[in-house]
């Protein structure tokens, strides 16, 4: 089952795809797994997105098994299945808790792996869940990560049943390559880094200025249209960082105010953003 969590690639302006994936995230959990399908198009209609986009999303949701339909007090609406609160609960593993940097004394965790072209889309599949994880590419069927990904990795594999098609080694790096150029072709450090500073641009002078005109009570609409557009951009962020030694990284590793950031407009326009969710659905 695809991971809407799991996307690749640069920063790309909000979608409706993503921002509904985003609001179900934020918010649908602290309104009881649940939210009628009036309020999920008014609240999205506030960012941009029409009605037709916005139920288009839903059903396809719905068929990936992230949405069942369900009416409460007479509204016609969805809640979240188990598949998307295990997947969401994942997501904020990462999203949350952006991956520190690790120790370099810690070592690495290798994985290789041969599977048949029969088993192509577990093949596949195994791939794009190591990237997921913060793995880099070292060259076919050979994958690196900080040795903290191990046990991860393991139950990752065991789950594809993919254990005889895989070795997991865990180790230090003794001699080779300089592990500095290792890891800027393993990893796209300058696409993560540009990542992060094209976040940072986005939206901390934005933010900045609500801080400026309202302090502490910052409008609702305001709060909630700043804290998703925020959000929608920063959740595929951490997921694209492995969290690679700090040896290895640049002086000025921007992921570092980037965080900062995020948890500043986290902090200071979550209870506005929540305040016009609870609005727009009635409650």
């Amino acid at each position: 089952m695809t991971n809407p969590l799991e996307e690749q690639g640069p920063m790309i302006p909000n979608t409706s795809r993503t921002l509904l994936v985003t609001l179900l995230g934020a918010f649908a959990r602290r309104t009881g797994d649940w939210m009628p399908i009036k309020g999920i198009v008014s609240l999205l209609e506030e960012l941009g997105v029409d009605e037709s986009s916005t139920r288009t999303g839903v059903s396809r949701l719905k068929k990936r098994g992230w949405l069942e339909p369900e009416k409460r007090d007479g509204a016609s609406g969805y809640h979240l299945t188990p598949l998307a609160k295990s997947l969401l609960a994942s997501g904020d593993q990462v999203i949350w808790h952006a991956r520190q940097p690790a120790q370099l004394a810690d070592g690495w965790c290798v994985a290789t792996f041969s599977i048949p072209e029969e088993q192509r889309a577990k093949r596949h599949l195994l791939r794009s869940r190591l990237a997921a994880l913060g793995f880099g590419n070292v060259g076919q069927g050979v994958w690196i990560a900080p040795a903290r990904m191990a046990a991860d990795a393991l139950e990752l594999i065991d789950g594809l049943e993919l254990t005889n098609n895989t070795n997991l080694i865990v180790g230090r790096h003794a001699g080779g390559q300089d592990l500095t150029r290792m890891a800027r072709e393993c990893w796209d450090l300058d696409a993560i880094e540009a990542g992060y500073r094209d976040f940072i641009a986005r939206h901390q002078a934005d933010f900045q200025g609500l801080v400026r005109s309202y302090g502490t009570e910052i409008p609702a609409r305001e709060g909630f249209v700043h804290y998703l557009r925020a959000l929608d951009d920063w959740r595929v962020l951490p997921m694209r960082d492995p969290g690679l030694p700090r040896e290895l990284l640049r002086s000025d590793w921007p992921g570092d105010p980037a965080t900062r950031l995020i948890e500043d407009i986290v902090t200071q326009l979550d209870r506005a953003a929540f305040a016009f969710v609870e609005q727009a659905l009635g409650h």
